[in-house]
């Protein structure tokens, strides 16, 4: 399993993805989530990725190599003219490798299982975050609801929840999705390091941050303990309740 998460952001996008992926408890290993489409000045695409590993990496091929799909159109994201025309080619992606493998997975007892997240600017064009399904159907991130996750969700959201605003800072937005990730990592161990952080300010076109998150960095590893120490602080903080017993 994954968990990735995207923020729309006043000031641009934040997308951060862990890198496990596994079959089993014995059969665990490390794969990068995230890749970017970037012609700096002109656009910068982020996507993100979540379920059935080899969908994933056939999804992201075909987006690499431009192709077409059954109605014979050719599909490039470095030719698209808006957010919107890139949801549709990714969606258009995900559909034509489900046609290929999607069966044939089905036989095999394997559920066909994917999902995506497309954050990004093309130059004249607002930034925009889209979170993608397997039938390659796609929804919007709003003002309403700023960020979207994809894998396991449950456990990251709370902190989000609380904290990100459309006009939350893209550095503190930053701060949170790491202790999103880091109570994901606490509480489910399909999720782990290294951790890939992408940030995209808004009418750059270009990515200005893009870092691999390891066991050894200083910063995640002071959230990873600062967190925690504040959330026992707090808790002790909270009248016992005046119960009789």
């Amino acid at each position: 399993m994954t968990y990735c998460v995207g923020l729309l952001l006043n000031d641009g996008i934040v997308m951060l993805s862990d890198s496990r992926t596994n079959a089993g408890v014995d059969s665990i290993a490390t794969f990068g989530k995230m890749h970017v489409w970037e012609k700096p000045g002109e656009r910068a695409l982020v996507l993100a990725t979540a379920g059935n590993l080899s969908l994933s990496q056939s999804v992201v091929a075909l987006l690499r190599e431009g192709f077409a799909a059954e109605d014979g159109k050719a599909h490039d994201l470095m030719q698209a003219t808006s957010m919107f025309e890139a949801a549709g080619i990714v969606g258009a992606a995900i559909r034509e490798v489900g046609r290929r493998d999607g069966e044939g997975l089905k036989q095999q007892g394997v559920e066909p299982n994917l999902s995506m997240l497309l954050g990004g600017q093309i130059a004249g064009r607002p930034h925009e975050l889209y979170m993608l399904y397997y039938a390659g159907n796609f929804i919007r991130a709003t003002a309403d609801t700023p960020f979207l996750q994809i894998g396991e969700i449950k456990y990251g959201k709370p902190i989000l929840d609380r904290v990100i605003q459309p006009d939350t800072p893209l550095v503190q937005a930053a701060k949170c999705a790491l202790v999103s990730m880091d109570s994901t990592l606490r509480s489910n161990i399909s999720v782990g390091l290294p951790l890939d952080l992408v940030i995209l300010p808004k009418d750059t076109q270009r990515i200005s941050l893009r870092k691999r998150i390891t066991e050894q960095d200083p910063y995640f590893s002071s959230i990873r303990g600062l967190w925690g120490e504040g959330l026992r602080k707090v808790f002790a903080t909270i009248p016992d309740p005046d119960w009789s017993l």
